[in-house]
């Protein structure tokens, strides 16, 4: 069993799964936005391939914790994630400053900017299926 985070953008979506023991999380792929179909077939396929029990989605709050137009696409997103696969939990969690974290742990590593960019999105979500895991040490 195998946990899954999701960093849902417009053009993008960052995707990191757990490792077995649910420990640490890895980036695996980001999915260049096509349509619907395409985006949860390709979801659908990692999922299987990791033997995924759980959806870790990160939800872009406002820094005063408030709900915005950004969370409303990503609940929708969840919602047509849910039609397609009814039998995984989806778990939201705050995702504020996520990017900002990978962009800083990028730099620090002293990754290009050209690079940056393609991977940016699989670190977010590196950042936020790791502070899932982090927090939850019991619940998962």
């Amino acid at each position: 069993m195998r946990i899954i985070g999701l960093d849902v953008g417009d053009k993008t979506i960052g995707i990191a799964v757990s490792d077995a023991l649910m420990l640490t999380a890895q980036g695996i792929e980001t999915i260049r936005r096509e349509s619907w179909q395409s985006d949860l077939q390709r979801l659908q396929e990692l999922i299987v391939e990791y033997d995924v029990d759980k959806i870790v989605i990160g939800l872009p709050r406002n820094m005063n914790g408030t709900e915005g137009e950004r969370c409303d696409i990503v609940r929708e997103f969840a919602d047509h994630l849910k039609e397609s696969i009814v039998d995984k939990d989806i778990i939201f969690w705050d995702e504020r400053l996520s990017t900002v974290a990978a962009e800083r742990y990028l730099i620090a590593a002293d990754v290009s900017r050209a690079k940056r960019r393609k991977i940016i999105d699989k670190m977010a979500a590196v950042f936020i299926l790791q502070g899932y895991l982090d927090s939850n040490p019991q619940k998962l």
